[in-house]
């Protein structure tokens, strides 16, 4: 393992040469270096704390151990595999679940921790056994039906929680952050969440100046007067200081609505390392499976503690294809950075300020997106939803995930929402596969595309349409 005493310098150390890329194992300047760190972690940032906001969690010690986990990441691949792991929003919906059933903070990490233990045996799974294991047990109508119901299960809490705090800053932050996202260039639409937040920031600062209080529910179900931008705990809180931890706590309810993220957290993982491979032009199969380990040790790391779960970002993978810089120098700079902004508690209160009624905005679109990364799923696998072997177990999955279907077991116990999803949708595959007649099986579109007679065209008819 190298620490950083093994990178050669490319080039001058200043500039590369153009079309020129700084491989893995080069770094430039060591203050060009910290400077690429420093754009990784404003990169990482926005999503980062709102995942954490979003889940409960204490923001500061999500950014420290975001640092933390990379760290071990970086060390667990060698320095070859350039990510940054940062708080996932693949639980933001498990934690609202957990504490819709009376979990607390520690119900919410206990539960996690154990989802980043299993990664990391499907890490060493697919270490000993190879990428086919993934494919075999998790296809893409299987992964792409999970994320979107984990995505579109989190539809209510944005209804019933954030959007009603403050409706219309909800509505005026949703449309600059759709506007940012859709109309920004490079590096700036990459960081189009961030943004968001910082203008319905600064927007309920100025409502309160010229409106005053506003009359809602804030964080309760009674609607009461209040600010909408509390700065109170910013005023009182160190300059420096260490985050707030706690131990985590068990539960089976909690641990099976988690552990269906497994699913995304293994396709999240495939899809970035296949990503950094083919922009490094070196292949990295054989390091999926340290990488899916790795990013279970950082979540187990995290979650003792208290912190939320990592997972590898595309944020920072983008910002490597601006700069075609995939030294992994930069990332460990980035990661001393998240340790620094970990120990600043004033950095965490100001995070935890934000209105609810921001949070409204962003999560209309941040939680949208979440689902349909399922889609773009089966879309890049060319998954066929005629096929009625794919069509009816993702149907029926995100049908419970979405609306909350619940299965009553015993008196104590019962399986619902994201769990009961999850578990429709692997089992009601795999069952289906193993007793549908071969001519379901194979690649052919078996139900009616839908074209009508009207879109036949001339001197065709419906059976002319092509299978």
């Amino acid at each position: 393992m190298n620490l950083g005493v093994r990178w050669t310098v490319h080039g001058d150390g200043r500039t590369p040469a153009p079309g020129a890329v700084v491989r893995p194992d080069e770094r430039l300047s060591w203050p060009r270096t910290a400077g690429l760190g420093a754009q990784h972690v404003v990169a990482m940032f926005g999503a980062s704390f709102v995942a954490p906001v979003l889940m409960g969690l204490d923001p500061n010690l999500a950014i420290m151990m975001s640092g933390v986990a990379t760290a071990i990441f970086l060390l667990a691949t060698r320095d070859q595999v350039p990510s940054y792991l940062g708080c996932s929003l693949s639980f933001v919906g498990v934690a609202a679940a957990i504490r819709a059933s009376g979990g607390d903070s520690a119900t919410v990490t206990g539960a996690v921790l154990v989802v980043g233990a299993v990664l990391f045996l499907a890490g060493l799974a697919v270490q000993r056994f190879g990428a086919r294991i993934i494919h075999a047990a998790m296809p893409p109508i299987v992964t792409g039906a999970v994320v979107m119901l984990i995505g579109f299960n989190l539809a209510p809490v944005t209804a019933s929680t954030y959007w009603p705090q403050d409706q219309w800053t909800a509505l005026l932050v949703m449309l600059f952050t759709g506007l940012a996202v859709v109309c920004l260039r490079g590096f700036w639409s990459r960081i189009a969440i961030f943004l968001g937040l910082v203008f319905g920031y600064a927007l309920s600062w100025v409502l309160d100046l010229v409106f005053g209080m506003i009359h809602s529910p804030a964080g309760g179900a009674e609607a009461v007067d209040h600010w909408r931008l509390d700065l109170s705990g910013v005023a009182k809180a160190d300059w420096i200081g260490l985050p707030s931890f706690h131990a985590p706590a068990f539960e089976w309810s909690a641990i099976l609505v988690a552990l269906p993220v497994v699913i995304a957290l293994i396709a999240e993982n495939a899809g970035h390392v296949k990503a950094v491979g083919e922009m490094t032009g070196k292949s990295l199969d054989d390091k999926l499976g340290t990488a899916i380990a790795a990013d279970g040790v950082g979540s187990v790391f995290s979650t003792a503690v208290g912190g939320p779960p990592n997972t590898t970002y595309s944020e920072n993978i983008g910002v490597m294809a601006a700069t075609r810089v995939y030294s992994t120098a930069a990332y460990w700079a980035a990661a001393g950075f998240a340790l620094l902004f970990g120990l600043c508690p004033k950095f965490g209160a100001v995070v935890a300020a934000i209105p609810g009624g921001v949070l409204g905005g962003i999560t209309v679109i941040l939680y949208g997106m979440i689902g349909l990364l399922g889609a773009q799923i089966w879309i890049n696998a060319g998954v066929d939803l005629r096929n009625p072997l794919n069509l009816v177990p993702a149907a029926a999955g995100i049908i419970i995930g979405v609306g909350g279907v619940s299965l009553k077991i015993t008196d104590n116990f019962e399986l619902g929402g994201i769990a009961l999803g999850t578990i429709v949708v692997i089992t009601g595959y795999h069952v289906l596969r193993a007793f549908a007649p071969a001519h379901l099986k194979t690649a052919e579109p078996l139900l009616d595309s839908g074209t009508s007679s009207y879109d036949a065209g001339p001197g065709r008819d419906d059976g002319d349409r092509p299978s």
